[in-house]
C-alpha cells in the first residue's frame, strides 16, 4: 500500500480506537514516505494508546511532524497537550504560543487551554515543591494566560473584580 493508503487505514483504525493497528499503519506510512508529516503525526496520536510506547518516542514523533510541517497549529497543540501531561510546562507553553501565532484567529483557545491545563496539572506534578510561593506562581501564570485568552489587561481585570 502507498503512504496515503496506510494513512487512511491508520485514521480508520484510530477512529475505531484500535491503537495498535493504527500505529502499524502509520509506521508503514512513515517508512513509505519519510517526509509525510501526517504519517508522523498519526503515529504519535496512535502511540498515545499503545502501552509500550515511551514518552520520548511520542515526543519525537510530534517533533518530526512539526519539523516536516511547522505551519500546522494542530501538531503544536497536540505536542503542547502531551507536554502538559508529562509536566514539561515550559515546552507546553512554547508550543501553545507557537500554535497561537500560526492560528491567530483561534489563539484565545490555545491560551485558555494552557491556562486551564497548567492550573489543574502543575500543582499535581509539582506537589513535592508546593509551598505558598509555588501555588502563587502557578496561579499567576494560569491567570495571565486566561486573561490573555479573554483579551483583558491585568489592570482592567483588577478594576473589574
Amino acid at each position: 500500500m502507498s503512504a496515503d493508503e496506510e494513512i487512511a487505514a491508520g485514521e480508520q483504525a484510530l477512529s475505531q480506537l484500535d491503537y495498535d493497528s493504527a500505529y502499524r499503519h502509520f509506521d508503514k506510512a512513515t517508512k513509505a514516505d519519510p517526509k509525510n508529516a501526517v504519517a508522523f503525526f498519526g503515529k504519535a496520536e496512535a502511540a498515545l494508546g499503545v502501552p509500550k510506547a515511551e514518552a520520548e518516542e511520542v515526543l519525537g514523533l510530534y517533533k518530526k511532524a512539526i519539523e516536516l510541517d511547522g505551519e500546522n497549529p494542530q501538531y503544536r497543540d497536540a505536542l503542547a497537550s502531551f507536554c502538559v501531561d508529562l509536566g514539561r510546562f515550559n515546552d507546553a507553553e512554547e508550543q501553545y504560543n507557537a500554535a497561537a501565532k500560526l492560528d491567530e484567529e483561534n489563539a484565545p483557545f490555545y491560551w485558555s487551554e494552557f491556562a486551564i491545563q497548567y492550573a489543574r496539572k502543575a500543582p499535581v506534578i509539582m506537589e513535592q515543591f508546593l509551598d505558598d510561593n509555588t501555588k502563587d506562581m502557578i496561579r499567576t501564570k494560569a491567570l495571565t494566560y486566561a486573561l490573555k485568552a479573554l483579551g483583558i489587561e491585568k489592570e482592567d481585570a483588577k478594576r473589574l473584580i
